[in-house]
C-alpha cells in the first residue's frame, strides 16, 4: 500500500515562489528608488545640511557710530559687553541648562524660560539665543568654568552704548534698546539681540550710526566646539556725527533749570542750528541700555514731573504776552495800526458784559507801539486784536510757524495749536466770539505753543522773516520751511522794541541787560486756571500747580554773531524772575565767556514784572504726548 505520507513525487507551489520572489524584487526596487532619492534627488540638500552641521555663520555687530557736539566732544560711545547665549541645536538638556544659568546669573529659572520660549521662533538654527544681556566679570569666570559640563553655553562680546552725559542730554540723543519683534519684521537686516535707536536722534539717525555688520565661517566639531574660522566680512562702523549742540551751554541750561520743570533753546537764527535744547526734569539715557526693572519704568513713567518728557518740542504752554511779538508783527503787514497813534490804557477794557484787564494796575496811561511792548500793555494789544481778528490771526500766525510741527530731527513732537473759527466749530460744536479774540491777541485763550516754535518765531522776527527748521546736526544748509510776510523797516520797528524793552528803565526785560552787548526780548506770564478772588489773595503764595508760567524770548547780537534765547518755566510765576535767569546766564555764556550761575534774586532789586492777564478763557494746561509703551528692555 503506498504510503500516503511520502513526499516523493510531489512539487513545490509555483505560485508562492514566484509571490516570494516578486516580493523580494519589489523590496529591492524600493530601497533601490529609496536610495536614489535620498543619494541623487535630495543629495545636495542633505550635503549641505551636513557642511552646516560642520561649518556655521556667525555675524560680527557693528559699532556703533559716536556722537559729538559742535566742538567736537564725545557724548555717546561704545563700551564692551558680554552676553550669555544658548546655541539650543548643541544642548543636551534645555531645562537643565536654564536652571543653571539661573544659578550662575541670578536670574529667575521661570524669566530665563519666558525668554528662552518667547524668543526661540526668533532664533536661526545654530546661532545663539540671547538669555541675560549683561554679565559681570564674577559671572563670565563662573560660566567659562564649568562651561565645558554645559554644551550650547556660549559667552558672546557685543557693544554697549555709553552716554558720557547720561541726564544733559536724553531728551536729545535718547537711547537705543534691543529690537523688538516688528522692527526685525520691519527689517530684514535685523536679528534677536540687535540695538536700535528708540528715542531721540539715535531714533532719527539709527540707519547712519547702526553700521553694517561683519560675517565669518566657524568651523566646529560634532560636539560644537570651534577648530577654526574664517573672516568673511568686516563690519563697519556707524557713521560718527556732529552735533550742533554745545555741551557746555547744554549744562548751563540745566543747571538754571534745576529744581524746576521748564525748557530752555539757544538757536542761530541764520542757520537754523540749535546750541542748546534743555528740557528739565530729565532722566538718565544709560538705565534704557542696560535694562530697566518693572520698578524703574513705573517711576520714571507715573512722575507727575513727566521727566520723559521733552518739554521743548512736545510740552504745549500759552506763549502769554510773548504772542505780543507775533501781533505786532501782523499789525504792521496789515497796515492796521499807525505806530505813532496813542491807546487810552487806564487799566481794563470793556466789551459787552465782560471786563478784560490789563496785568498793571491802574493801567499804563497814554501808550504808542514801541511803549505797549516795552512795558507789554494789554489794552493796546486787546484793541489790536479786535481790529484784526481771528481769521487774520491764525492765519499770520500759521505762516509764522507757529501751531505745526517745527520739523526738528525728534520723534513726537508736538504741534501745539493756532486756534480759528472752523476749528471751535468743529471742537465744541459753537461759534467763536469776539471776546476770544482778546485772548488770543495776548496769547491766551486756546492758543499753545512750544518753546522751539518761540524761538523759532523770534529766530524769523530777526533774520528778516525765514522761518528755518531747526537743525541739530552741525553744518547742515539752512532750510527755509516758509516766510512772514514781514518788511525790513516792520522787522526793525519790532527789533527796536525788544532792545527797548531790555534796556528802557520801564522795561520788562531789565534783568538781561548785558553790557556790550546787543540785547532785545520780551516776556510773556501765561495762566493755567481762571484766577478766583481766593487765588488773587494768594499772590505769589498761590498753589505750584495753579501758578503762571514764566516766558522770557529775546536774542543777543555782538560782533557779528547773534543768537535766539528762549525759557520758559512751568509754574514759574513771573516772566522776568521766573525765565530771565536762564536768559541771561546763557547770554553770558554765550558772549561773555561766563558759565557760572547768576545770584539769586534779591527781593526788592527790581520792579516786578507784570502778572498774567485776566482772561475770561481757561488757559490751556501744558499738554504731553502719551505716554510710550513699556520699553523692551524691562526686566
Amino acid at each position: 500500500m503506498k504510503n500516503l505520507h511520502s513526499a516523493y513525487g510531489q512539487e513545490p507551489p509555483r505560485l508562492g515562489v514566484g509571490l516570494l520572489q516578486c516580493l523580494i524584487f519589489g523590496l529591492f526596487c524600493l530601497f533601490a528608488v529609496r536610495l536614489w532619492y535620498l543619494q541623487i534627488h535630495l543629495g545636495q540638500v542633505f550635503t549641505e545640511k551636513s557642511r552646516n552641521n560642520q561649518l556655521r555663520t556667525e555675524y560680527i555687530f557693528a559699532p556703533r557710530g559716536f556722537l559729538r557736539d559742535r566742538n567736537g566732544e564725545l557724548l555717546a560711545v561704545n563700551e564692551p559687553a558680554f552676553v550669555l547665549g544658548l546655541v539650543r541645536e548643541d544642548c543636551d538638556d534645555i531645562p537643565a541648562t536654564l536652571s543653571k544659568v539661573s544659578e550662575w546669573t541670578g536670574i529667575p529659572a521661570d524669566r530665563l524660560k519666558d525668554i528662552y520660549t518667547r524668543n526661540k521662533p526668533k532664533v536661526k538654527p545654530f546661532e545663539a539665543l540671547t538669555l541675560a544681556p549683561d554679565l559681570d566679570f564674577d559671572q563670565i569666570a563662573m560660566i567659562e568654568g564649568g562651561s565645558l559640563r554645559w554644551p550650547g553655553v556660549e559667552i558672546l562680546s557685543r557693544t554697549r552704548r555709553k552716554y558720557i552725559y547720561g541726564h544733559l542730554l536724553s531728551h536729545v540723543l535718547g537711547y537705543v534698546a534691543e529690537a523688538n519683534e516688528a522692527e526685525m519684521q520691519a527689517d530684514p537686516t535685523l536679528s534677536l539681540g540687535d540695538f536700535v535707536g528708540k528715542q531721540g536722534l539715535e531714533n532719527r539717525l539709527d540707519d547712519r550710526l547702526r553700521g553694517t555688520k561683519g560675517r565669518r565661517l566657524i568651523e566646529v566639531d560634532v560636539s560644537g566646539r570651534r577648530l577654526s574660522e574664517e573672516l568673511q566680512r568686516e563690519p563697519k562702523a556707524g557713521e560718527e556725527v556732529f552735533l550742533s549742540i554745545d555741551l557746555g551751554l547744554q549744562q548751563l541750561g540745566h543747571k538754571v533749570l534745576e529744581g524746576k520743570a521748564g525748557s530752555v533753546v539757544v538757536m542761530d537764527p541764520d542757520s537754523g542750528e540749535i546750541h542748546a535744547l534743555v528740557s528739565e526734569p530729565t532722566y538718565d539715557s544709560n538705565t534704557f541700555t542696560t535694562g530697566l526693572s518693572s520698578a524703574q519704568w513705573a517711576e520714571l513713567r507715573d512722575n507727575p514731573m513727566h521727566p520723559l518728557q521733552n518739554r521743548a518740542t512736545q510740552g504745549v504752554y500759552p506763549p502769554g504776552s510773548v504772542f505780543k511779538l507775533l501781533m505786532a508783527a501782523d499789525a504792521l503787514h496789515e497796515k492796521a495800526i499807525d505806530t505813532s497813534e496813542t491807546v487810552q490804557c487806564t487799566g481794563e477794557l470793556a466789551l459787552g458784559n465782560h471786563v478784560f484787564r490789563c496785568w498793571k494796575r491802574g493801567g499804563h496811561g497814554s501808550v504808542n507801539f514801541q511803549r505797549a511792548l516795552v512795558e507789554s500793555c494789554d489794552v493796546y494789544f486787546y484793541k489790536l486784536g479786535m481790529k484784526l481778528g481771528v481769521d487774520r490771526i491764525s492765519a499770520y500766525a500759521k505762516l509764522a510757524g507757529l501751531g505745526v510741527p517745527t520739523g526738528i530731527d525728534l520723534p513726537h513732537e508736538k504741534a501745539g495749536l493756532i486756534p480759528s473759527r472752523e476749528w471751535k466749530q468743529k471742537r465744541f460744536g459753537v461759534r467763536w466770539t469776539k471776546g476770544e479774540d482778546l485772548n488770543l491777541a495776548i496769547g491766551q485763550g486756546y492758543t499753545g505753543t512750544t518753546p522751539l516754535q518761540i524761538a523759532r518765531l523770534v529766530a524769523a522776527l530777526i533774520n528778516g522773516g525765514k522761518v528755518l527748521k531747526p537743525q541739530l546736526m552741525r553744518g547742515i544748509a539752512p532750510e527755509v520751511q516758509s516766510t512772514m510776510p514781514l518788511a525790513p523797516e516792520h522787522a526793525a520797528m519790532i527789533k527796536r522794541a525788544m532792545v527797548a524793552t531790555v534796556e528802557d528803565p520801564h522795561g520788562t526785560c531789565r534783568r538781561v541787560l548785558t553790557p556790550g552787548v546787543v540785547v532785545g526780548a520780551k516776556t510773556g506770564t501765561a495762566q493755567v486756571v481762571r484766577l478766583t478772588d481766593e487765588l488773587k489773595r494768594m499772590g505769589d503764595n498761590v498753589p505750584y500747580k495753579y501758578r503762571d508760567h514764566a516766558w522770557m524770548a529775546g536774542f543777543g547780537e555782538k560782533d557779528g554773531r547773534r543768537f535766539v534765547v528762549v525759557a520758559m518755566v512751568e509754574h514759574g510765576l513771573h516772566g522776568a524772575s521766573g525765565a530771565g535767569p536762564a536768559v541771561k546766564a546763557m547770554l553770558d555764556a554765550l558772549f561773555l565767556g561766563k558759565k557760572e550761575l547768576p545770584p539769586r534774586d534779591v527781593a526788592g532789586a527790581e520792579r516786578p514784572a507784570e502778572p498774567a492777564a485776566r482772561v475770561v478763557v481757561d488757559a490751556v494746561e501744558p499738554q504731553f504726548p502719551d505716554v510710550p509703551h513699556e520699553p523692551e528692555t524691562v526686566r
